[in-house]
């Protein structure tokens, strides 16, 4: 028997107060099955897309089969989740002509990255042919790829609280669950600045940087004023957005996916603002800053992100280019080619 003070410091209970699953050693796990049904259904039901072809809506979600749970060993959180989707969409065309459909999504897992997920958008059998299942397979499995990786982002985020136990110290051996896990690649994020250090439990949270760069077929004036004008906000989000313009002034889109606040204003030239995925750690921003440079017939957009998670990059970049560019383009027709 080892002398006192001289044992395997993983069993030392009197490094807990409550001495209780010492340094976090032990295998715990936690079932997140229910919660995630709950969870998958909320992000889904009310998805819309409107085109002027018409507008398409998520109004059930029949099916959620499968289980998800979350494992913490030896301090490190690891997820399993594998689950077998399906809802119905019904359209209502500019005349009036009301069409019903189905989505299935039969591959959501943690074996599979985002971009490889099967989403099959179908019309209801005797429907007839209507220019909304083209508008539904196109921008509707979009935006159910992107709720699907923020239930994922949630998964990691929301319901790991309390799974890593704080040390005698105070201080928790926890690394934040999306800098440990590689993020699906659907949406957007990336930086470099750390997020300021939390009070005595946190963890910093590696950050990087990014730069994007996009040419459009407009002024630097109109398209400055894409980012401010909550209509065309709306617009070209195809989703409920709120935007008070000006220094210190707060927004949010993508049905609340996104928010934010300006931190800088410069007329049609420069955008300076904190932003944030509502799935990122509490209270962490990015800073985004867009500089719009005038060439002759088109205007330059630079992106530049920092402070984004580490694991969140692609996510943020490919966010930036299809939900903000490529969406700006096809909506208001400033499209060129992406630098």
């Amino acid at each position: 028997m080892a002398k006192w003070g001289e044992g395997d410091p993983r069993w030392i209970v009197e490094e807990r107060a409550d001495a209780t699953n010492v340094n976090n050693w032990h295998w715990t796990e936690r079932d997140a099955t229910n919660w995630s049904s709950e969870k998958l259904k909320e992000l889904l039901m009310g998805l819309q897309v409107e085109s002027e072809e018409g507008m398409c809506e998520i109004t059930e979600v029949s099916k959620a089969e499968g289980e998800a749970s979350i494992n913490n060993r030896k301090g490190k959180l690891i997820f399993f989740y594998e689950w077998n989707l399906m809802a119905t969409w019904t359209g209502t065309s500019k005349s009036g002509i009301k069409y019903k459909g189905n989505i299935e999504v039969p591959n959501l897992s943690d074996e599979n990255d985002m971009d490889d997920l099967d989403i099959s958008v179908s019309l209801c059998k005797d429907e007839p042919e209507t220019t909304l299942l083209a508008l539904m397979r196109r921008e509707g499995a979009d935006k159910v790829r992107f709720a699907l990786a923020s239930y994922v982002d949630f998964l990691k985020t929301e319901f790991t609280q309390g799974m890593i136990l704080p040390t005698a110290n105070g201080v928790t051996k926890q690394q934040n669950a999306q800098a440990q896990v590689k993020s699906n690649k659907t949406q957007i994020s990336s930086s470099t600045a750390a997020a300021p250090p939390p009070p005595s439990t946190g963890v910093k949270i590696p950050t990087c940087k990014f730069s994007l760069k996009d040419t459009f077929l407009t002024s630097p004036d109109e398209l400055y004023r894409v980012f401010l004008n909550q209509d065309m906000l709306q617009a070209f989000t195809r989703s409920s957005a709120v935007v008070e313009p000006g220094k210190g002034g707060k927004f949010r889109l993508l049905d609340g996916h996104v928010n934010g606040e300006f931190l800088e204003l410069v007329p049609d030239q420069k955008i300076v603002m904190k932003w944030r995925f509502n799935s990122w750690p509490c209270e962490h921003y990015a800073t985004v800053t867009l500089t719009f440079t005038d060439k002759a017939n088109e205007t330059e957009l630079k992106i530049e992100c920092r402070g984004v998670p580490d694991s969140e990059e692609e996510r943020t970049r490919d966010g930036w280019q299809r939900y903000y560019c490529h969406a700006i383009k096809q909506t208001f027709g400033y499209g060129a080619r992406l630098c």
